[in-house]
């Protein structure tokens, strides 16, 4: 009796493993594409990304570099101070995007150029990403918003 009883209790621990083991196989294949690693334009300058990654890139957008094309295209660069990348998104771009502020953009970059699927700017006037504002700090051109 009892080495049926030690039996089952084998056949469960095993069971729940590779019930584990797949369901966690399962969540990391479903988010390979959910998770969105956020870049400043120094690092994609120094290590460009595959073509098939998609990812997001933060910084200022550089002024004098806004071009809005035909359609909802427009084209413009992101700087964190130290490089500066093109970037093409068409869309509508939302109210408060303007040059000399804040943005996140995802998508892919291709060909030397970052085609954004998606553009967000900043909330307010003080509100600034925190990773764009780390790379900034680090470049040593952050500037503390005014009070």
């Amino acid at each position: 009796m009892k080495s049926l009883k030690k039996q089952r209790r084998i056949q469960v621990i095993i069971l729940a493993t590779v019930a584990l083991v797949l369901a966690t196989g399962l969540i990391g294949y479903a988010m390979r594409d959910g998770i969105n690693f956020f870049r400043a334009p120094s690092d994609i300058i120094a290590e460009p990304p595959q073509p098939s990654e998609t990812f997001r890139i933060g910084g200022l957008v550089e002024g004098g570099t806004l071009v809005r094309g035909q359609g909802e295209t427009v084209r413009f660069s992101v700087t964190d101070g130290g490089a500066s990348v093109p970037v093409v998104f068409t869309g509508v771009l939302p109210d408060l995007f303007a040059e000399n502020q804040g943005m996140i953009g995802t998508g892919r970059y291709v060909n030397g150029v970052f085609e954004a699927s998606e553009i967000l700017a900043k909330h307010d006037e003080t509100y600034m990403p925190k990773e764009v504002m780390d790379a900034l700090k680090e470049q040593g051109v952050y500037q503390a918003p005014e009070s």
